[in-house]
């Protein structure tokens, strides 16, 4: 057996391999030139297409504080899931963990991404908690990625909801002050460039585009401790009535501030799932009653201002009815023959019509509308309604007559409110206002200084034993105020014999009153309904209470008082 021998390589074989050899490095080399010169900037515009991002940069909403500075609306920072479907993962677990995670129907996640195949962006879950979004991002599944946002959160929750309102998901206002005031409290998004990785997260921050603008703080007038106690005493008087709804209001009499504004029922601005939307609806600005009796001490206002009448003038009421045309008005009893102060003591309709009868209707008109009534108050609060008071042109005698005892007009909560802070002001109009006022504003004087402080002084027999409010008196304090109680409307325009309108409408100190309040609880079902024993008590728990938050100085000292502040100093 012959061995084998070695045959040597040819030179034709070594020069092919090394020509091959040369000209893959000479392919990589031009290859590398092409990628790095020629199409730099092709390649270049292809990465940042695949990493680079303008996102939004959101801007935090201005926080709302009441007149001390306690916060009642602020934002949060939170986070929303969103995908891109291009690049998102067609993985059936990653859906299925994405969807369990967030509490989503997978088979409606899946729907929504394929109908949205061409977006750019799709939301997958809106504000979501940090902790919950870190756990997103965990899943590391393609084409998922968070953007942060901010949520309104509420501390008052339902106690100032229909005042502040609420905002959508795109944190814009829907209701209440958030949309009178949104403009200035939303602020200007701003815009960055971002580059990400393969899974959507930021990985560094390239440029900023557009600077972000932050809203406005805003100031409101609202005294957070006199708005809870008002809702506490409203809602408690709403439930023990059994009443359908119920609204109050506090003013500053000396500026036009509101210091409280509640309604009956309420609800959560925080969480307003399954409520329906006639719970937004701030009833205090936007829904209007017949305000009865408690109209009465602007008719003896007109009265006086006419000049045809004196607080000494008598008016014969006997024999407690009264018959204009076909109609027939009536008292509670037969008062007989009655002063000014008493018709407002004992709420007589049958003086109050007899004295505004007495009068051109011009004059009763100019009262009534130059206190505010017919017209908004200027708060500026979206919806605010006008109200009815149709002009002394288009009276009938009845109109006139019904006028006098706050039947055929018709006022909100606000005006009511309003038009008795003209009687706590000596007869000045002072515009209203939810925001605080760090400097004097001037008014339009209506009625005279004198004419004014002696209806005050008749308002105050209202609050004595033998009047029709004294439920609202209040220890220490010299209270003014009128009760009223006026039938509702039946759809087919008459008046319902058993649906009414309680109403407390009042001011203290009444030696120089500081704070106007009205109460007015809407179709009470329990055992009354008559305003003196409805809205009175809640207005002297709540006046009682906000008086000496305030740091008001009683100016009532009676004999009771004086024995209990000696005793004080001898112990």
């Amino acid at each position: 057996m012959k061995d084998s021998v070695h045959q040597p390589t040819t030179p034709f074989r070594l020069g092919t391999i090394i020509f091959l050899v040369v000209l893959a490095c000479a392919v990589l080399v031009w290859r590398a030139i092409d990628l790095h010169v020629f199409n730099k900037a092709f390649l270049q515009n292809q990465g940042d297409a695949r990493a680079l991002r303008v996102e939004p940069i959101a801007a935090h909403r201005g926080m709302i504080t009441d007149r001390h500075g306690e916060p009642v609306a602020i934002s949060t920072p939170v986070d929303s899931v969103w995908i891109h479907p291009q690049t998102y993962s067609r993985d059936k677990h990653d859906l299925s963990r994405l969807a369990k995670l967030l509490k989503l129907d997978v088979r409606k996640l899946n729907k929504k991404i394929r109908l949205r195949q061409g977006k750019e962006f799709v939301y997958i879950k809106r504000r979501i908690n940090p902790e919950l979004a870190q756990q997103v991002m965990k899943l590391e599944i393609p084409g998922v990625s968070l953007q942060r946002e901010y949520r309104r959160y509420y501390p008052m929750g339902e106690v100032g909801a229909h005042v502040l309102g609420f905002n959508n998901v795109d944190d814009i206002g829907q209701e209440g002050l958030e949309l009178a005031y949104n403009n200035g409290l939303q602020g200007t998004s701003g815009l960055q460039r971002v580059i990400k990785d393969r899974l959507g997260r930021v990985i560094n921050h390239v440029e900023l585009i557009k600077e972000v603008s932050p809203g406005k703080p805003l100031t409101l007038s609202l005294d957070r401790r006199l708005q809870y106690l008002a809702y506490r005493e409203l809602k408690q008087a709403v439930f023990m009535q059994r009443a359908k709804s119920g609204s109050a209001i506090i003013l500053d009499s000396t500026t036009g501030e509101i210091l409280a504004m509640v309604n009956q029922p309420s609800y959560n601005p925080n969480n307003r799932l399954n409520l329906k939307g006639s719970r937004y609806r701030n009833r205090a600005a936007t829904d209007t009653f017949e305000p009865g009796s408690s109209i009465k001490p602007f008719t003896v206002a007109a009265a006086l201002e006419s000049g045809k009448f004196s607080t000494a003038s008598q008016i014969d009421t006997a024999p407690g009815v009264f018959r204009v045309g076909h109609n027939t008005i009536r008292d509670f009893r037969n008062y007989g023959q009655i002063n000014l102060a008493r018709i407002i003591q004992k709420s007589s309709n049958v003086g109050a019509t007899k004295i505004a009868l007495a009068i051109p209707g011009k004059n009763l008109w100019r009262v009534h509308s130059g206190v505010g009534f017919g017209m908004t108050t200027g708060s500026g609060y979206p919806g605010e309604v006008e109200g009815v008071l149709t002009h002394s042109s288009e009276w009938r005698r009845i109109d006139q007559a019904t006028l006098a005892f706050g039947y055929g007009m018709s006022v909100t909560p606000l005006q009511l409110a309003r038009a008795y802070a003209v009687l706590a002001n000596d007869g000045v109009l002072l515009p209203v206002t939810f925001l605080k006022r760090t400097a004097a504003v001037s008014g339009e004087r209506v009625l005279k200084s004198k004419t004014v402080k002696q209806v005050r002084t008749m308002l105050e027999a209202v609050v004595s034993a033998e009047g029709t409010g004294f439920k609202a008196r209040i220890a220490g304090y010299r209270v003014a105020g009128k009760t009223g109680t006026s039938k509702k409307t039946n759809s087919d325009g008459g008046y319902a014999d058993d649906r009414y309108i309680s109403v407390f409408a009042g001011m203290a100190p009444a030696s120089n009153p500081r704070l106007v309040m009205v109460v007015m609880i809407n179709e009470p079902r329990a055992k009354v309904y008559y305003g003196g024993e409805v809205a009175a008590p809640v207005f002297g728990k709540v006046m009682a209470g906000a008086l000496r938050l305030m740091g008001i100085a009683p100016d009532k000292v009676d004999e009771h008082s004086v024995r209990m502040a000696a005793l004080g100093e001898h112990l």
